[in-house]
């Protein structure tokens, strides 16, 4: 079923952080994923008579083709419930195994409800994609292939969800080889499982992140807490542009691909080996999965510059006086040495005494962006580093000039919406008739929920109305009213 993957060492990373850095491929899978080892293992210890009657699972990814591999594997049925928002790309690929798919509700936890009560019903067994013992079991085979492929490694990383990676290695790791350190690596919109640890028992997240689907649990299984509280030796998180940033480095040296759960751990390493200075250790992560979305390609390449520290973005303003573009322009080709080139320039008349400019500029290392506004802010420009801001990485970039006299009264706030039908009318409908749109900004960034930024006029009287409006609605948003990039760009006032 599942090949022994390789682990290579990745030389172009391993050369800039001054550590060797080890590769475990499960990309390399046959389906893309580690998470056929579980599934397998799973159902190879079914009895005859529950491989007859079949399999159920609740999946939107990688787990979902890993049971309808290792059915077909094993000759079984397997019925996969997906939400109804999963790619077509992945109900193409379970369909492509064997699997028999159904669609119900609009998560995974509904998903996950269903398949529960359809397996009682059809007396199928439940392949839990992570809390189950013969589940870690299997997931903890990459484990005892990677001690017996290399003789020294003194951390392991490991992008962690529901916790079954992590648990299965952690658990054969400390039994063979304890001196090796087990850091558990989470996104810092989805960290069920860190906050668990922190607080003792498992704690349930009322919104996880979507860009690393892979990981994105609200909260973890009871055997696999038990065992990551046990085990892992430490926790870190890392953000959507520091995991952009790692899949280029994966990329870079391997030509291959990996989804973002996938790049955590190298992210992880990173990170880690910069806060504590290591040099000439030995580290190694799991590639655990490459099941990437296309047109999500976009976004990663992005969001790269910023993840890496490459990228600077900064909003100057500039009197609009005659000559005053053309010396700002000048001053960006005599910033200090190393050369640097612009990757982004938009500029607006703001008013008759001055005009705005959002700038990128290519950079070489971290914290060069603030040193960057201080060479402005020295020959006379206003300027703000904007580098690690999300509101200007997801919206203004795209859509800076538009200021409005007009817009009174009016609220910014970001939305995270659904990628489905229906999810714009929802939010429309719910509106009162005395509320204005005043501004509205959609990209769609390849991936399974979209970010919407919208500026509304609430009359004052009817803030109260409108904070209980926010609250039924249900989407994750943040307010930006107050956020100075507004003011500078889109604000109604110049």
């Amino acid at each position: 079923m599942a090949v022994e993957s390789a682990l290579t060492m990745a030389p172009k990373l391993s050369y800039r952080l001054h550590n060797q850095v080890l590769l475990k491929r499960e990309d390399e899978q046959a389906v893309f994923s580690f998470k056929l080892r579980g599934a397998y293992n799973k159902m190879a210890h079914l009895s005859p008579e529950q491989l007859k009657k079949g399999v159920i699972c609740a999946s939107a990814g990688n787990h979902a083709q890993g049971v309808a591999l290792g059915a077909q594997k094993l000759g079984t049925y397997a019925v996969v419930v997906m939400p109804t928002t999963t790619p077509l790309l992945k109900i193409d690929a379970v369909k492509a195994l064997g699997g028999e798919v159904l669609l119900h509700g609009d998560s995974y936890s509904d998903a996950y409800t269903h398949a529960l009560a359809l397996g009682r019903k059809r007396k199928l067994t439940f392949v839990h994609p992570f809390d189950d013992p013969d589940v870690i079991a299997g997931q903890g085979t990459i484990a005892m292939e990677m001690l017996r492929q290399t003789r020294h490694l003194d951390a392991v990383f490991v992008a962690v969800g529901g916790g079954g990676l992590i648990s299965g290695l952690a658990c054969y790791i400390k039994a063979v080889r304890p001196e090796i350190k087990v850091v558990g690596v989470q996104m810092n919109d989805s960290n069920a499982m860190s906050q668990s640890i922190a607080a003792g028992k498992r704690i349930t997240l009322k919104d996880v992140g979507l860009f690393s689907d892979g990981t994105a649990v609200k909260q973890v299984g009871m055997e696999t807490f038990r065992l990551a509280r046990e085990l892992v030796d430490e926790w870190l998180e890392v953000n959507t542009d520091e995991v952009c940033a790692a899949v280029k480095d994966i990329f870079e040296d391997t030509r291959s691909i990996v989804e973002p759960a996938g790049a955590m751990g190298v992210a992880a390493i990173k990170q880690y080996a910069a806060r504590h200075n290591t040099k000439g250790e030995i580290y190694a992560s799991i590639l655990c999965g490459a099941n990437m979305n296309f047109d999500r390609l976009r976004f990663v390449a992005e969001r790269t510059g910023v993840g890496e520290e490459r990228e600077a973005l900064i909003a100057i303003t500039i009197p609009e006086k005659r000559g005053s573009f053309r010396s700002f322009c000048e001053l960006i080709s005599k910033l200090p040495a190393p050369a640097r080139s612009v990757t982004e320039f938009s500029y607006r008349m703001s008013s008759e005494s001055h005009a705005h400019v959002f700038v990128g500029i290519t950079t070489i290392g971290r914290g060069e962006s603030g040193h960057i506004c201080n060479h402005f802010l020295k020959h006379g420009f206003a300027a703000i580093d904007l580098t690690q801001d999300d509101l200007a990485q997801d919206h203004i970039r795209h859509m800076v000039g538009g200021r409005s006299a007009l817009a009174k009264d009016e609220r910014l706030l970001r939305f995270v919406f659904p990628e489905r039908p229906g999810a714009l009318m929802k939010f429309l409908n719910m509106m009162q008739p005395s509320w204005n749109i005043s501004l509205f900004h959609y990209r769609n960034q390849g991936t399974d929920y979209g970010k919407i930024l919208v500026g509304l006029q609430v009359p004052k009287a009817e803030q109260s109305a409108f904070k209980k409006f926010l609250s039924k609605l249900g989407y994750p948003h943040t307010e930006e009213t107050l956020n100075p990039v507004f003011n500078l760009f889109l604000g109604g006032e110049a």
